[in-house]
């Protein structure tokens, strides 16, 4: 139950700081957009974005420190199948036009009709893939 509570905690974290971002800068804190900004500078000032993205990590390490039984040690699946499901995320992410932190947290937050089917669309997909790769691959 130990979890709940964290998980919780962290959620209401994302969200404070996800509308922090869009009162302070007027944009949506999805974090495809974000890496990609840092990654390939616009020559707009990605500083704060970089500090977005170092608070995430950050926050995955407060938490290895105070309760590393939330975290799971070791590799939870193929490496070659990890590599093929972030290739896929990302190509997802572009082809969507935003990640799951942009249409769900953000998007769905402002109302958005084209977030709030992308949202569907990525839980639908998610969700079947752990059907399939539980019940019918057995990886799980």
């Amino acid at each position: 139950m130990q979890h709940f509570y964290w998980s919780l905690l962290g959620g209401v974290l994302v969200g404070c700081a996800a509308g922090v971002v869009l009162l302070a800068n007027g944009r949506v804190a999805g974090i495809s957009g974000m890496v990609s900004c840092v990654l390939r500078p616009r020559g707009t000032d990605s500083s704060w974005q970089i500090v977005y993205l170092l608070g995430l990590i950050a926050g995955g390490a407060v938490l290895a420190f105070l309760d590393p039984a939330a975290l799971p040690v070791g590799r939870v699946a193929p490496m070659q199948l990890m590599i093929g499901a972030g290739l896929l995320a990302g190509f997802g992410a572009r082809l969507s036009g935003g990640c799951t932190s942009g249409h769900g947290l953000c998007g769905v937050g402002r109302f958005s009709g084209r977030s709030t089917v992308a949202t569907i669309t990525f839980m639908t997909a998610g969700a079947l893939t752990v059907w399939v790769m539980s019940h019918v691959l057995g990886v799980f």
